[in-house]
């Protein structure tokens, strides 16, 4: 029998304090509208009720911002999949002329506030006519969201045996198909990883497609549709509960089904 010590004592009643907001989020959404305001901290609800995801569902369009989400969320992890190993590998593999200075340069950005940049990235989606759009948002997205991903890729493409490569080349392959057909494949963990990162971060999005979509309210994502409950003299907290509850869901069934090819890939990168 494993022993029990004292962290464990002390971890688990933080744990449950922890969780606690999340689980009386879920409870709420199956409450009554009076019983959210009267029932106090009460986890379990008095009386269960299902009228506020019809609610959420129908009034508030989270069917329609749903779908948006979805094609806006996987849409963004394919770009940014395929251009972080893309350059990964490139950094990782190949003699690119001035590659520290490259890598400095993209560290350097993980510092700079996202608000500043806000503006040039409108302007530039504005510019190609992309705006009030689903793949406007997607771009402006995508694009910042490239730089833990290339490091990721390009630690892990150079921690890989030369003699990959090599023998490739020997059967007549060139960088685009050793690239998509052996060291792709190989990558998975990292593409998980990298796949699960930018999938969360996409599906809570709220600023980007606020801003993406303020002239057609009808390609709002789920982030975006929250705001639907806050009212200028009230506020549908049993809505938004369901709301929050219905969006949660998909992220927890993806992090569960890449649980283990996260963990595998953060290691992996770190250890290369």
């Amino acid at each position: 029998m494993r022993r029990i010590h004292l962290w464990h004592v002390l971890l688990i009643p933080l744990s449950l304090v922890w969780i606690y907001p999340f689980v009386w989020m879920v409870s709420t959404a199956f409450k009554s509208e009076r019983e959210v305001f009267l029932g106090g901290l009460s986890v379990l609800p008095k009386e269960w009720t299902l009228d506020n995801f019809s609610r959420a569902w129908e009034t508030a369009h989270f069917g329609a911002y749903l779908s948006n989400t979805v094609v806006f969320s996987v849409t963004t992890v394919l770009i940014v999949v395929l251009a972080s190993a893309t350059a990964g590998y490139a950094l990782g593999r190949g003699d690119v002329p001035g590659k520290k200075p490259i890598v400095g340069l993209l560290i350097a950005t993980m510092f700079i506030p996202h608000g500043y940049t806000i503006i040039p990235i409108f302007k530039l989606v504005d510019g190609l006519g992309l705006n009030n759009g689903l793949l406007g948002a997607v771009l402006a997205t995508a694009g910042p969201a490239l730089v833990v991903p290339i490091l990721l890729f390009m630690g892990y493409f150079a921690g890989m045996p030369q003699e990959l490569e090599d023998a490739a080349r020997i059967d007549g392959a060139g960088y685009p198909r050793i690239f998509f057909r052996i060291m792709l494949p190989l990558a998975k963990p990292v593409i998980g990883t990298v796949a699960l990162f930018n999938f969360m971060a996409a599906w809570n999005a709220f600023f980007i497609p606020l801003v993406f979509t303020l002239g057609r309210p009808e390609l709002r994502t789920l982030g975006v549709g929250m705001y639907s409950f806050f009212g200028q003299e009230a506020t549908d907290w049993g809505g938004l509960a369901a709301g929050a509850t219905i969006s949660l869901l998909p992220i927890i069934a993806i992090f569960l089904l890449l649980q283990r090819t996260f963990v595998d890939g953060i290691a992996g990168a770190v250890k290369s």
